[in-house]
């Protein structure tokens, strides 16, 4: 992107949607429930999203007991990964009927915890002194059969349409490049403790263009969010 004149900033993704609404940012990759009520100077690029096909490797919640039996237990869970917790929401309440007594912070006592990106990678096999781990994506793929999106990319509306189709074009080479690196990764990863053949298995069940299984996905996870709030 940097090639083409796009200068690129990190930023957590609970933070991304209110950058490029303020036009700090012209566009970004924003979390799934963030999307779904757009202003109008928004529009999601319908090309592109971040989706897992069934596991998510990265989305990992350890509890201390079975997923069944956490009601009225305390559920930890972080304030960077807003579509994780939502989902790990739906699953608690709409596919198992468990009521936790409380969501909290990391830092609070709990008995079970929803660890995701680096974090979920450093645990994925598991967590000192929480028995049960869950993915979550496989446990979403099993329930429904579909591929899970977790986040999908926003532009403004008031991007010129020639610098609008530059990004787009720009993800599309983006993305080929890193999955040709990808191929050439001789050792562990400098950030997280993962080895080249687990990043190929990683990767190879993540997916980045939205199709009919993902947007059947979105419906019906809007649809289960819905029934949270009648709840």
């Amino acid at each position: 992107m940097e090639k083409r004149g796009i200068q690129v900033e990190e930023l957590p993704p609970n933070e991304m949607l209110s950058a490029i609404s303020e036009g700090r940012l012209q566009g970004g990759l924003v979390p799934l429930v963030d999307t779904f009520d757009l202003a109008e100077d928004l529009r999601t690029v319908s090309a592109f999203c971040l989706a897992t096909v069934s596991t998510a490797v990265s989305v990992k919640f350890h509890s201390k007991a079975s997923i069944e039996e956490l009601a009225r237990t305390s559920v930890a869970v972080p304030a960077d990964a807003p579509t994780a917790v939502r989902l790990l929401q739906v699953l608690l309440s709409v596919k198992n009927s468990v009521i936790p007594a409380a969501y909290v912070s990391p830092d609070e006592p709990h008995d079970a915890q929803l660890m995701v990106g680096n974090l979920g990678l450093r645990h994925r096999r598991g967590l000192r002194g929480f028995e049960h781990t869950y993915d979550l994506g496989e446990e979403w793929s099993r329930w429904t059969s579909l591929p899970f999106v977790f986040a999908r990319w926003v532009l403004r509306t008031d991007v010129e349409r020639q610098d609008a189709l530059i990004i787009e074009d720009s993800l599309y080479t983006s993305l080929q490049d890193w999955a040709d690196g990808l191929y050439r990764v001789s050792g562990p990863s400098d950030r997280v403790p993962v080895h080249p053949q687990e990043i190929h298995q990683y990767t190879q069940g993540l997916r980045y263009f939205m199709g009919v299984p993902e947007e059947r996905s979105v419906a019906l996870f809007q649809k289960y969010l819905g029934q949270l709030s009648e709840g």
